[in-house]
């Protein structure tokens, strides 16, 4: 079987390993990016230890779903649904 050839993400990625498990896990770029440079400033540990807090999108409106896209700066958000604006969300 081929391997997978790694790409090298850069040097604004300081911690290549965890990036690229978050990668071949289906995260965006930019969420591996976010969460390898949390866990090389603060500690992989620690930023372990933070997840599973955010309320499920679920559970929340669409207007507060189309403000956290907005965060996310996520293209075409003012006309999504909810499911739509979840999806976003979740692979972005």
């Amino acid at each position: 079987m081929a391997e997978k050839k790694k790409q090298d993400p850069g040097p604004s990625v300081k911690d290549p390993e965890v990036y690229e498990a978050l990668r071949d896990e289906g995260a965006s770029k930019e969420k591996a990016a976010r969460i390898a440079n949390a866990a090389a400033a603060q500690g992989r540990s620690k930023v372990g230890r933070r997840g599973g807090g955010a309320e499920d999108y679920e559970d929340r409106t669409v207007e507060e779903l189309r403000e956290r896209a907005a965060e996310l700066d996520i293209e075409g958000r003012s006309s999504m649904t909810k499911d739509e604006l979840i999806d976003a969300l979740r692979h972005h």
